[in-house]
């Protein structure tokens, strides 16, 4: 089995030095006297052992001794972690002690708990997802780990951090997948779970790579376990770091399970019209064989690249399928290209294809072009009323979001980092385009403040006037 292979199976990512004394060191060194440091994954001890260039060299053999522990599963790299001790200078016999070779998930060392020093854990767990976990047989032995008390739960990493819950470990420093803020059913019940008891002092959100084998994204969770249990807001400071880095306040309530960035959630929930538009999306080919007839209708195949772009097609179809296909002129792009004018939206198919419809003739893929289909059919001026409304209001919820409530696509030298729009996203957002309940002072203004691209001013309006209806009903 290839290196890379066996760390995918482990879940293993090595975190770099430089990780830990940028954005970890300077927030505990004038504490290293106060606490057992322990990392119970600690691989080659890159984030514990690097702290003794701040010890005075007599000194380090006894703070080593009292302050610092650290495990691994795999024996290489507790050896590797042994001998980067003994170039800070502890003998050994020293370093074995306290370096040691254990599967803390599943046997947790509590013995620390007895130490003369209250336990801070700082660690990069093993990042790997139970559906990853069941596909393959060389990770099925960890299906172990999710039985019992910890059934329920989606990752290793998840594991890690209920343990060190139940144990009542009151401070941590976690590097985890920042899918623990910003993900949704696979980061619910941990979120749920694990925050009852701690906070989020602060955070460092990376949106670029930060391990050499590895493109998940990541985020410094600084945990302080909480005074008195409880489901209350947490609010914390974050940094995100990407091509530049921007700090931002993040408020977590637990009526969303806790999950950041849910401004645009918050808002087509709650501004959904009354009387809401019916969406699908995709023209298949099995919709075309159905409707088989005499009229000519010109589409583009997402399923046919050539040439850097999408093969034309002529389909033949019936009059109702071929009434629908042109009268439904909007197709919605998933996916930021990287740049500036590729932003995930809503667009009209002949601008871009000179085309009337968008055929999948084969697999449906998300990230394509998607004709969207609107029932009522809408007028050609409405129609494009949406798709202006769409596209400000999603680019208004991503500036004052930076983007959270998408998914990072990959990382990318663009000057922003790419995202995703998912189509649940993107059909709850079109429902909450009131066009079949409006009168035409309302319309009026939608246009107004849309022609005047006041995003804010959009989203207040929709807001307000989805309140005073319910107010009056």
């Amino acid at each position: 089995m290839n290196t890379n292979l066996k760390r995918r199976f482990l879940g293993y990512y090595p975190t770099p030095t430089e990780v830990f004394m940028e954005y970890i060191f300077p927030e505990i060194k004038a504490h290293l006297y106060d606490y057992l440091w322990v990392d119970m994954f600690s691989g080659e001890g890159n984030l514990i052992l690097p702290m003794l260039e701040a010890i005075p060299e007599e000194r380090r053999i006894e703070f080593f001794e009292k302050h610092i522990f650290l495990f691994d599963i795999q024996e290489n790299m507790v050896k590797k972690a042994i001998e980067k001790a003994m170039e800070y200078g502890i003998p050994k016999e020293v370093a074995e002690r306290n370096i040691q070779v254990r599967d803390t998930i599943e046997d947790y060392p509590e013995f620390l708990l007895r130490m003369d020093y209250p336990v801070f854990h700082i660690t990069n767990p093993p990042y790997l997802y139970l559906g990853y976990i069941m596909k393959h047989e060389e990770t099925r032995k960890y299906l172990k780990y999710f039985k019992g008390e910890k059934e329920g739960y989606q990752d290793l990493y998840q594991l890690a951090l209920i343990n060190d819950l139940r144990h009542g470990i009151r401070k941590m420093i976690y590097i985890i997948p920042s899918n623990f803020l910003f993900g949704a059913s696979v980061s619910n019940k941990i979120r749920k779970d694990f925050l009852a008891y701690y906070t989020i002092k602060k955070a460092i959100i990376f949106e670029r790579p930060i391990f050499d084998f590895t493109g998940t994204n990541v985020v410094i969770c600084f945990f302080e376990r909480k005074n008195v249990y409880g489901h209350e807001r947490i609010v914390f400071e974050g940094l995100k770091i990407n091509h530049d880095k921007k700090k931002r306040i993040y408020v977590l309530d637990p009526k969303n399970n806790y999950r950041a960035g849910l401004e645009f959630e918050e808002f087509v929930k709650s501004a959904k019209a009354d009387k809401p538009l019916e969406v699908q999306f995709y023209l298949l080919l099995d919709d075309v064989k159905k409707n088989e007839g005499q009229i000519e209708v010109e589409v583009i195949d997402v399923n046919d690249f050539e040439g850097g772009k999408y093969k034309k097609k002529k389909i033949y179809v019936n009059e109702k399928l071929a009434q629908k296909i042109r009268s439904n002129i909007l197709f919605i792009k998933t996916l930021d290209t990287g740049t500036a004018k590729g932003r995930a939206g809503l667009y009209r198919i002949r601008d871009f294809f000179e085309a009337d419809g968008i055929l999948v003739s084969k697999e449906k893929y998300r990230t394509h072009p998607i004709q969207v289909f609107l029932h009522p059919t809408l007028s050609i001026e409405d129609q494009i009323l949406l798709r202006d409304y769409f596209n400000l209001v999603l680019e208004y919820f991503r500036e004052i979001t930076d983007s959270e409530f998408m998914t990072t696509y990959k990382y990318s030298d663009s000057e922003y980092t790419r995202k995703y729009l998912g189509l649940s996203q993107a059909k709850a957002l079109i429902q909450t385009f009131p066009i079949l309940e409006m009168n035409d002072e309302e319309k009026l203004t939608l246009k107004d403040l849309i022609s005047k691209k006041d995003g804010e001013g959009l989203v207040s309006y929709i807001k307000n006037r989805k309140r005073k209806k319910v107010l009056w009903v």
